[in-house]
């Protein structure tokens, strides 16, 4: 018999809500499945299972906030299952057909209401807060319990169900113990971005609005396929020490709308081409902000980087995410006087930066993966 218990959704995260379970006692599950909803500051969260086995017991009930580690549901493997199952229980013996019903001009009037339909507290909850009335909804949850999903506006609702108040509270908490605990040393490094947004111009000329790529993605996949020859910038720093990343896992940081902010994983993004790291972009930013982000995407970032567009500024020193040894920033794209060839023409530059723990690397190695980055972005038709 294993135990499942609340995983840790990210370094800022104490304890979760348990929203909605999405199997029963008996449900065979598979590693990757979705098994439950969990609610935290970062909002709705879709709780995977890590090994295949059959549900035999959930030991918490919706709506109740269950501390990181603590004990979510008991999972017997396949091999104890196969061995536990009961043998077939014999045919029962044949029962007499029931009295036929009386004429309905004799039978009693109901003496009881028709039972409430089963519902989690939080859809209870929303659907207060909606002025929604339950009668009629079909249930989807545990033993049929209507839960969020069921109600007709849970979903476009799940995407605001965080608290911007207690998200910065609690970012700020990890981003404070990330700056007491982690020895930070920052690099700096202005890239010449012209000949690659000028191909990138060229490139989208060619294609429909859905189809275009934006610079992000360039920086995104140039960073990745850097990060990929940069081992000792890529994983966790645990009690033990170093363990690298089993891959290039990128927390891509998205700002939430109303506040907050998320940094789920694109995983293995250095082995996605241009246009397949794009739809992973559009779709992860779709989901930090609509809802259906998965626990996985929040807990196996092996390094964070955080993009700040067209209207941020011009540099950020960003704070590394611990369990992790380094992040990488990305600020604005501006134009700038630049030398090329001896002469003074009008460029457009970003700053890259890069925060990464001493205990790890040092800044010649970080130094060398900022000049693989610039080398990359200098030939985007590689990419």
């Amino acid at each position: 018999m294993n135990d499942f218990r609340m995983p840790s959704l990210g370094a800022d995260m104490e304890a979760g809500t348990l929203v909605e379970w999405k199997v029963a006692p008996g449900d065979r599950v598979r590693r990757g499945d979705i098994v439950a909803v969990v609610e935290t500051q970062k909002g709705a969260i879709e709780i995977e299972i890590f090994e295949d086995g059959v549900v035999r017991e959930l030991a918490v009930a919706p709506g109740s906030l269950v501390p990181v580690g603590a004990l979510l549901a008991r999972l017997e493997g396949q091999a104890e299952a196969t061995d536990a199952a009961p043998a077939p229980a014999p045919a029962p013996a044949p029962t007499p057909p029931p009295a036929p019903a009386p004429p309905a001009s004799m039978a009693p009037a109901s003496l009881e209401p028709p039972a409430r339909p089963r519902v989690t507290p939080a859809a209870r909850r929303r659907a207060a807060e909606l002025g929604l009335t339950l009668e009629g909804l079909h249930g989807t949850g545990v033993a049929g319990a209507i839960c969020l999903a069921d109600l007709p506006q849970a979903r476009p609702l799940r995407a605001g169900g965080f608290e911007p108040l207690g998200m910065r509270r609690a970012i700020a908490a990890a981003m404070g113990r990330s700056k007491r605990e982690i020895p930070h040393y920052y690099l700096g490094q202005s890239v010449d971005l012209s000949p690659t947004l000028d191909w990138l111009e060229r490139l989208n000329a060619g294609r429909g609005p859905s189809q275009r790529l934006l610079p992000a993605v360039l920086m995104l996949r140039a960073a990745a396929l850097a990060v990929a020859g940069s081992p000792e910038l890529n994983g966790f720093w645990k009690e033990e020490g170093f363990r690298p990343g089993e891959g290039v896992h990128v927390g891509w940081a998205v700002a939430l709308r109303g506040g907050g902010l998320v940094a789920p994983a694109i995983h293995h993004a250095d082995r996605l081409p241009l246009d397949a790291l794009m739809a992973a972009m559009r779709d992860l930013v779709t989901r930090a902000r609509s809802g259906g982000l998965r626990g996985s995407e929040l807990t196996d970032a092996t390094i964070t980087i955080t993009s700040l567009g067209d209207r941020g500024a011009e540099s950020v020193l960003p704070i590394i995410h611990p369990p992790q040894v380094a992040i990488l920033g990305f600020g604005r794209v501006a134009e700038r006087p630049w030398v090329v060839d001896g002469a003074v023409v009008p460029r457009r530059i970003v700053q890259i930066t890069l925060a990464g723990d001493h205990r790890a690397s040092d800044g010649h190695r970080g130094g060398l993966l900022l000049a693989r980055i610039e080398a990359l972005l200098q030939k985007p038709e590689a990419l």
